[in-house]
C-alpha cells in the first residue's frame, strides 16, 4: 500500500522514510505573504518547486529525516534606483534536517550547519516554500541596466555663487588663538 502525501499536511517521517518526491507549480497568489511583497502578481504568475524525502543515519546511528526543497519564482518588484518595475527571480535550494522536539532543535541548530526543523505529521510544505522564498528577496531590488538612467546628480545654481560679504564664521577661533582673521 503507498501512501499519499498533501503538501500542506506532509508527515515528514513518512515522506521521508518512502524517500517520496513531490513537485508542483502553485500560484504566486496562493502564497499571500509573499504576493503581498510585490508591486502586483499576475494570474498566471507561478512558483515551480519540488521537495524530496530522504533518511540517512545520524550521529546515534538512527535515522533522520531530511527534506530537499527547490523552488523558483519572478516576482514584480520596485528597482531601487529608477524606481521602475524589475521581475526578481528567487530561487531556493536547501536542505533541512529534521528532528524530533523544539528543544532538540535549538541546541543542534547552534552547532550544524544544515538548517533544523521539527519533525511533524501536518507539516505545511507550503508555508516553508513561502518562507524560504520570502528570504530570498533582494533588499535593494534593481535592474542590471535601467530602462531609463535615473538621475544620480542634483545641481543647485546658488552652490558654486559665493557670497564674499560672508564673515568666516572661524575668524572668531582665530581671535581666541590670538591669530589674525581672516
Amino acid at each position: 500500500m503507498t501512501r499519499e502525501f498533501a503538501p500542506r499536511r506532509l508527515d515528514v517521517a513518512a515522506f521521508a522514510e518512502d524517500g517520496v518526491t513531490l513537485s508542483g507549480h502553485t500560484p504566486l497568489l496562493d502564497f499571500t505573504r509573499l504576493a503581498a511583497e510585490t508591486t502586483g502578481v499576475s494570474p498566471d504568475a507561478e512558483v515551480t518547486w519540488t521537495a524530496e524525502g530522504e533518511q540517512r543515519t545520524g550521529v546515534t546511528g538512527a535515522p533522520d529525516a531530511w527534506l530537499h526543497l527547490e523552488a523558483d519564482a519572478v516576482v514584480p518588484l520596485v528597482c531601487q534606483r529608477c524606481l521602475a518595475p524589475v521581475d526578481i527571480g528567487l530561487s531556493v535550494d536547501r536542505w533541512f534536517r529534521f528532528v524530533r522536539d523544539e528543544e532538540t532543535a535549538a541546541i543542534e541548530d547552534e552547532e550544524s550547519e544544515e538548517d533544523i526543523l521539527v519533525t511533524s505529521r501536518d507539516f505545511d510544505l507550503h508555508a516553508l516554500i513561502e518562507d524560504e522564498l520570502l528570504m530570498e528577496i533582494p533588499v535593494t531590488p534593481r535592474h542590471d541596466a535601467c530602462p531609463d538612467a535615473p538621475p544620480l546628480s542634483a545641481a543647485d545654481a546658488d552652490f558654486d555663487v559665493a557670497d564674499g560679504s560672508r564673515p568666516n564664521p572661524f575668524a572668531v577661533l582665530g581671535k581666541l588663538r590670538g591669530g589674525k582673521p581672516e
